[in-house]
């Protein structure tokens, strides 16, 4: 049960559903909609996360790919209004059950946003464990071993093993995205959302997120927007495009292995879409 502690979470699912082992975590998305009040933003998503991998989600502006992302993690209900029909299920377990702690859906599926967003007043030690602390009391020790173990996952480590007590709003944009992405993983998620993770940051530490989200995969289940073709072509496993009708509601309209999509789409939209005719 998402009510339980994680280790709970693994110990029931195992139990009633044979679920994946740890760090072979994904989702699936079933007849998936949502609205902003009257306002429907994406119509009957359906679609499956494979675990271990990266799914990057592309579209037009305004076709739902943020609203989407953050449907995965219970965010889009924080938003005034904002309410999500259909299912989600994380580990064969509905995320949208009534008896599902939303709070424990947000620590099992972390999210990374497309602004760097490190506390000010904190220093970068303090920002890698803010979540951990929201929830328990660990000896300095075992707080020392998680921000260590966080930032070197997150190619951050090196960087910054002197600059612990500095500021997090003073590194770098790139750095600060990678410390953003150590305090996602520092609670250790199953799933990393990240929205548009790099779209504020120069070409050099563009690369590094891009080789990062490479590197993360390996531990973690990754599902990535962006704008830009070529991130999703270069980062990416499997890759899901949506479009917005003439009715404006963001829908799916291809998903699949990101080569065959890139290479060899099946919807014309989609071809439009990937070369450039429109959007």
């Amino acid at each position: 049960m998402i009510t339980a502690e994680r280790d709970t979470v693994k110990q029931d699912s195992e139990n009633k559903t044979g679920i994946a082992r740890d760090g072979e975590h994904g989702m699936r998305v079933v007849n998936l909609s949502a609205w902003y009040g009257p306002v429907q933003a994406v119509r009957d998503i359906n679609l499956s996360i494979v675990p271990q991998a990266i799914t990057a989600i592309i579209g037009p502006s305004g076709c739902g790919k943020s609203t989407l992302l953050r449907c995965l993690n219970r965010m889009h209900e924080v938003i005034p209004g904002g309410r999500v029909g259909g299912v989600v299920l994380l580990d064969g377990q509905n995320i949208y059950g009534p008896e599902v702690d939303p709070v424990r859906v947000r620590r099992l599926v972390g999210m990374v946003f497309q602004k760097p967003n490190p506390f000010p007043m904190m220093s970068v030690y303090d920002n890698v464990v803010a979540g951990i602390k929201l929830n328990r009391s660990l000896p300095k020790s075992e707080l020392d071993d998680i921000v260590e173990r966080s930032l070197r996952q997150a190619a951050l480590w090196g960087e910054v093993k002197d600059k612990l007590n500095v500021s997090g709003a003073s590194l770098s944009g790139g750095q600060q995205q990678r410390l953003c992405i150590a305090r996602a993983i520092a609670i250790k998620p199953e799933i990393i959302l990240m929205d548009e993770p790099a779209s504020a940051l120069d070409p050099l530490a563009t690369y590094r997120i891009e080789e990062l989200m490479g590197d993360l995969k390996e531990r973690y289940t990754i599902v990535v927007v962006t704008h830009n073709m070529q991130q999703a072509s270069r980062v990416s496993d499997y890759t899901a495009f949506m479009l917005a009708g003439d009715d404006r509601i963001g829908e799916l309209v291809e998903y699949g292995d990101t080569n065959e999509v890139f290479t060899n789409p099946r919807d014309k939209r989609t071809e439009g879409y990937i070369t450039g005719r429109f959007g």
